[in-house]
């Protein structure tokens, strides 16, 4: 009968979010990053339809998104799901001020010609250093771009769409000056693959900027990820939990030249960082 409560589970960890059943299919998943961004929700299927229901934490009362559609079948069907509401999920929960702060540190050291890998709804748009010459942005989800309209409009810096999957590049070698990654890598299938297409990409003397959360070095976090980071994959487009980040690019050919490592606040599975800029080795 899918999955029941899970927001309820998550949300004795983090404060946010609740769980309860509604027909079948899955109910309540949207309270997993609760903690992080001051909002909670549920997601459930019934009837046939399939509806997201999101509130502020300050006003459960009043709703500040609802996105409904309708299905013969049961379940919900990811495509759909992955594509057009899930940006909305990510939007909200990727955009508060703790968030903000990494974004812009992220970002600092950015100029030239900049790949973004990961565009999302560009939320990494007001972070751009006037040293950015034009951003070359590589987003799979056609709502995300639809989320970004106002900030692409009002952005200094020009943005050109080249790409929807970051493991095929559609740049020529040594063609972009920085590329810039914020909680991406966890999602695509083969991050091996799109580090050493963005190693490929890099101009000498170019640096990948880079925010991921990933495996933590406490044990009993790290198993923890382990057992949740199969239904982290199903409701959040393929995210892992558990990846080795560092061992990632250092195995695509970078070389590390500052990295910091913490956990962010709230849940500790969700919320372990790596931040830092690496070099082609």
């Amino acid at each position: 009968r899918g999955v029941v409560g899970l927001a309820g589970l998550v949300g004795g960890w983090s404060g946010g979010g609740r769980g309860g059943r509604a027909g079948r299919g899955v109910v309540g998943v949207v309270g997993l990053v609760g903690g992080w961004s001051g909002w909670s929700g549920e997601l459930c299927a019934k009837g046939g339809a399939y509806h997201l229901l999101l509130h502020t934490n300050r006003d459960r009362g009043r709703p500040i998104g609802r996105f409904e559609r309708r299905e013969q079948a049961d379940s919900v069907p990811m495509g759909f799901y992955v594509d057009r509401i899930l940006p909305h999920i990510t939007n909200l929960a990727l955009s508060g001020q703790e968030i903000g702060r990494v974004r812009r540190r992220v970002s600092s050291r950015l100029s030239g010609d900049v790949l973004e890998v990961g565009f999302g709804s560009g939320l990494n748009i007001p972070h751009y250093p006037a040293a950015v010459r034009r951003v070359l942005a590589v987003e799979p989800a056609s709502q995300g771009r639809v989320l970004a309209r106002n900030r692409l409009a009002a952005s200094p810096v020009p943005v050109d769409f080249v790409g929807l999957d970051g493991q095929y590049l559609p740049l020529d070698s040594s063609s972009v000056d920085h590329i810039l990654v914020t909680w991406t890598l966890c999602t695509i299938p083969d991050p091996a693959r799109a580090l050493g297409e963005m190693r490929r990409v890099l101009r000498p003397g170019g640096a990948l900027h880079f925010v991921e959360h990933g495996r933590a070095p406490d044990q009993q976090v790290a198993e923890w990820q382990d057992r949740l980071t199969p239904l982290q994959r199903r409701l959040f487009g393929g995210c892992h939990l558990n990846r080795p980040i560092p061992d990632l690019i250092a195995g695509a050919g970078f070389e590390m030249q500052h990295l910091d490592r913490y956990y962010l606040k709230g849940p500790k599975p969700f919320g372990y960082m790596y931040e830092g800029v690496a070099v082609p080795s």
